[in-house]
C-alpha cells in the first residue's frame, strides 16, 4: 500500500498519492494528482481470494478496458500503465457511489435504469461485469462503471440474480 503525500514514478510522470479510495478482489486504488489534475491510481496486488480465480491481472485489466470501450460501456478513460510495476492510471469520475446512494436512501431509479441499458449490451455479447455498488459512481446523472473486470455471462451472477440485491433497500 501506499501512503497519503507519497510519490509515485509512473512512465516517467510523478503522482502525488491524495488518499485511499478502496481495496478491490484485484489492486489497491487511490485518488492521485499529477499537472492539478486527478486521476486513479490502481496498484495491482497479488492477495489470495477464495471465490475467484485469477491469471495475470494487469493483462486482464487491459484486456478487460478494450472489450468494455468497444462496447461503449460507460468507464473512465485508461490514461497510462506500467505493467513492470502493475501500476494503472484511469480518469478520476467525481461522485458518489451507487453504494453511498443506497445507503443515503436516495432514489437510484434513473440508476437502475442506466443500469439495466449496460446489461442489455453486456448479455447481448455474453458478458457479466462486478455489479456490486461500489464499482458504480455517478458523475452528472451519469453511472459510470469504475472497475475493468468482466467475465463470461452465468446468470446466477448477473445483474437481476446477484447484483441488483446490493442496490435495493427496503424502504420500510
Amino acid at each position: 500500500m501506499f501512503n497519503t503525500s507519497e510519490k509515485i514514478i509512473v512512465n516517467n510522470k510523478e503522482y502525488q498519492i491524495i488518499n485511499f479510495l478502496g481495496k478491490g478482489k484485484g489492486g489497491y486504488s487511490y485518488l492521485c494528482k499529477y499537472n492539478k489534475n486527478y486521476y486513479v491510481l490502481k496498484k495491482i496486488h497479488h492477495e489470495k481470494c477464495d471465490y475467484y480465480q485469477f491469471g495475470n491481472k494487469i493483462e486482464s485489466e487491459l484486456k478487460d478496458y478494450n472489450t468494455l470501450k468497444n462496447l461503449n460501456i460507460p468507464i473512465p478513460k485508461l490514461i497510462d500503465v506500467d505493467i513492470q510495476k502493475e501500476i494503472i492510471i484511469k480518469q478520476y469520475i467525481n461522485g458518489p457511489t451507487i453504494e453511498q446512494l443506497v445507503k443515503e436512501r436516495k432514489n437510484i431509479d434513473k440508476f437502475l435504469l442506466q443500469m439495466r441499458n449496460i446489461c442489455l449490451i453486456l448479455y447481448k455479447n455474453n458478458i457479466n461485469i462486478d455489479y456490486y455498488p461500489t464499482n458504480f459512481v455517478i458523475e452528472n446523472e451519469q453511472l459510470f462503471y469504475i472497475d475493468y473486470e468482466c467475465n463470461v455471462y452465468d446468470e446466477k451472477w448477473d445483474f437481476e440474480h446477484w447484483g441488483i440485491k446490493y442496490w435495493i433497500i427496503d424502504q420500510k
